[in-house]
């Protein structure tokens, strides 16, 4: 009986933080984003203009922190069409690069609406930083038409429950 002790004490706790009042979900589409998203708290907006793929964007981001857990959502047009494959092989290098990882498991990745682009990929990334702690990231990268994407889940302990709770409420309406 020992056994099955732990296996559901885990999920009971993922299945708590998931529900627990700090996460508080809730569909969010900002101005001018062309995309919806589900976020557990409600995100602040801010913007910078970045070099992405040998040229400059304004590049916009929703980020919202629910416990030790840190939710965004970036997002930025292009002009060139021949630029949105390189941006996200790009975004998707600097995720890896910025934290450290070693090598990141790859998952596919559907956003309901989302222009099919062989580098839109969700990454799973973990890495020990300088000063010996640990930081888990997911990271979805992909595009609308000239728009790009990069929604982000990163903290010392990313629930999967609640990763999957964030990319799955993402969608790029018509």
């Amino acid at each position: 009986m020992d056994r099955f002790r732990l296996p559901l004490a885990t999920a009971l706790a993922a299945t708590l933080w998931a529900c627990a009042p700090s996460l508080d979900w809730r569909e969010f589409q900002a101005e001018g984003s062309g995309i919806v998203a589900t976020f557990p708290c409600k995100p602040d907006r801010h913007s910078r203009s970045v070099a992405l793929a040998g040229q400059t964007v304004r590049m916009e981001m929703l980020v919202c922190s629910a416990g030790d857990v840190n939710f965004a959502l970036s997002f930025a047009d292009l002009a060139d069409p021949g630029q949105v494959s390189a941006t996200l092989a790009e975004l998707r290098a600097l995720a890896t690069s910025n934290l450290g990882a070693a090598r990141p498991d790859r998952v596919e990745l559907a956003v309901p609406g989302m222009t099919p682009n062989p580098n839109a990929a969700r990454l799973r990334l973990e890495a020990t930083q300088a000063n010996g702690t640990n930081l888990q990231e997911q990271a979805a990268f992909f595009a609308k038409g000239l728009r790009v994407y990069q929604a982000t889940v990163l903290g010392k302990k990313v629930p999967a429950e609640a990763a999957d709770t964030f990319f799955a409420g993402l969608r790029l309406p018509s």
